[in-house]
């Protein structure tokens, strides 16, 4: 499903009704793919362009874009250069394309944004006097000698469709299609020889003149045909919308949007405005999803720093050799002294019995060694057996908190709702000596600050990552606070601040829904979340930032929910 000729007449028709005569307050990169704008028109708006190769299109959506990109792109520079503050005088449609023309005027000058939605084909370009400043996506005389599409370069539209137009189409141009290929399907040959006609539109077309979308074209007669066509078309030149989607009938989600009633699908959804079928069809690029693309670096260098981690604390199981183990190095030992009169030189293995009553012991000999140097060989291994025991139970807890600690930055990471809480994690990763690589930066912006959620009157406190937990257990609490925490789960520390009066349960519950939804555990059904006074938590010695230990919990099972936007 893609934008056609009639849903662009459509959004160009919205935003002359809406947006026209606003001005840009702010130009955001949604993705490497769309830019978005904020424009306020007597109230905000906010305008999706994305030439997604997969769902171009152009069209308004419900709430703020949020940028995706780490870095800006040279467009991005030029466009809050050009288009902060500028206004919008007008938005146009060439007739029957799928190219948006946007007019505005600034401090820098008149510009043009022209948003071409023509599937793999498609580009956001800034031009001025003609010439384009820059493209979303550049092309060169290498891809295509006709239309290049480099700054400095005249802009030049796509080469006109070789078809006839919609209002140039009579009965008897329809018969001569009809005829010409008469065992295709009816509705291609209208998409084959009329310009700005989809196979949507053409389905629809089709379906109301003869009441099945898919008759062959020897079964149609032109006539009545036309007299379909004539219709539609007549509806689109006044802007008589009739706007829907179409529901899948076998899974969740749409199936098609239109500018018209769709009367050759079922379950048909009539919408408010054109921009709102397309929001419900492709989805707004709206709330976490929006920061995908800007996460997958400190991802990556998160998987590797836990893969590590993970094979360091493998290596150390292994290294904790069993008691049994060790002590049967010194009784080899031993017994290579005890047996030594009767070892022969080059001698690569014996067999005896340490205890009267244990197992014969298979004891390997090193046959360039006499039986002296044997024997110290198995001392010394078992010395150093016997350390390592000692010293890997350490070792391991060290590495299991370290494992700990990755797993909550994760956490941080999956949960972030904007590039400040991406560059806490970033920061995190390089401090704590897990960055591989030169260090990076996100966009400059403040340091997230400690969610406040008020319930009742009393204050709920929720750590947005792993310092800001730590914060909330060292500097934000008293001991007579209440804690929470998802069990066993990485995710936000919940203070709720106790002011003196009894803490309601429906409180305590409400604070632990947050606890459940800010954390690992926020895609389940249920959430198991302890619940203890503060004074029983305590920092875990040698531990990572945000790690702790409590005792004196209970434990409640909530639903994630989290505060009202």
């Amino acid at each position: 499903m893609y934008v056609d000729a009639v849903t662009t007449a459509a959004v160009a028709a919205e935003l002359n009704d809406k947006i026209l005569g606003g001005r840009v307050q702010a130009v955001i990169e949604v993705d490497e793919y769309s830019i978005g704008f904020e424009i306020y028109a007597r109230q905000r708006y906010y305008l999706l362009a994305s030439i997604d190769p997969k769902a171009a299109r152009c069209h308004l959506v419900p709430e703020k874009l949020r940028r995706g990109v780490e870095h800006s792109s040279t467009l991005g520079l030029l466009l809050r250069k050009y288009l902060g503050g500028a206004r919008l005088d007008a938005i146009t449609q060439p007739p029957w394309e799928r190219i948006l023309h946007l007019d505005f005027s600034g401090d820098n000058g008149d510009t043009r944004l022209i948003v071409e939605t023509m599937d793999k084909r498609s580009n956001i370009l800034l031009t001025a006097e003609g010439d384009i400043l820059d493209a979303l996506k550049r092309v060169g005389p290498d891809q295509n000698r006709y239309r290049v599409m480099l700054p400095g370069k005249p802009y030049v539209p796509p080469p006109a469709q070789d078809k006839m137009l919609p209002e140039q189409v009579r009965a008897n141009h329809l018969d001569a299609f009809l005829q010409e290929n008469p065992d295709i399907p009816a509705w291609r040959t209208l998409v084959n020889n009329i310009a700005g006609v989809s196979p949507l539109f053409a389905h629809e077309v089709i379906c109301r003149a003869s009441e099945d979308a898919e008759s062959p074209a020897f079964d149609v007669a032109g006539e009545v045909v036309f007299d379909s066509f004539f219709k539609m078309i007549a509806d689109v030149d006044n802007g008589k919308w009739s706007l829907c989607v179409a529901k899948a009938p076998d899974r969740e989600g749409y199936v098609a949007f239109a500018a018209y009633t769709l009367t050759h699908l079922e379950q048909i959804e009539l919408r408010e405005s054109i921009s709102v079928a397309m929001t419900d069809y492709f989805g707004a690029p709206v709330g976490m999803e929006a920061y995908s693309a800007g996460k997958d670096t400190v991802k990556y260098q998160l998987e590797e720093a836990l893969d590590r981690v993970r094979r360091k604390l493998a290596s150390l199981e292994r290294q904790s050799a069993s008691t049994e183990q060790i002590e049967e190095l010194r009784k080899k030992g031993e017994l290579i002294y005890a047996y030594a009169t009767q070892i022969k030189p080059k001698q690569t293995s014996f067999e005896a019995q340490y205890d009267p009553e244990g197992p014969m012991l298979s004891i390997k000999l090193d046959s360039t060694l006499n039986v002296i140097n044997n024997a110290k060989r198995y001392f010394e291994r078992y010395e150093k057996a016997k350390r390592a025991h000692e010293d890997v139970p350490r070792l391991v807890k060290a590495a299991q908190q370290e494992v700990g600690y990755l797993e909550q930055l994760a956490t941080d990471l999956s949960l972030a709702e904007s590039w400040p809480e991406i560059d806490e994690v970033r920061e995190a990763l390089q401090e704590g000596g897990y960055w591989r690589g030169a260090r990076t930066r996100g966009p400059k912006s403040g340091k997230p600050g400690i969610r406040r959620i008020t319930v009742d009157g009393f204050v709920i406190l929720v750590g947005r990552n792993a310092a800001q937990n730590h914060t909330l257990v060292t500097e934000r609490s008293t001991p007579q606070d209440i804690w929470l925490h998802a069990r066993n789960t990485p995710g936000s520390h919940v203070i709720i601040k106790n002011d003196g009066r009894p803490i309601p349960d429906a409180v305590i519950q409400r604070a632990a829904e947050l606890a459940a939804y800010y954390s690992a555990g926020r895609g389940n059904t249920n959430v198991e979340v302890d619940v203890t006074e503060r004074r029983y938590v305590r920092l875990i010695k040698g531990g990572r930032p945000g790690q702790v230990t409590y005792k004196n919990e209970r434990t409640i099972t909530v639903r994630p929910k989290r505060e009202p936007s």
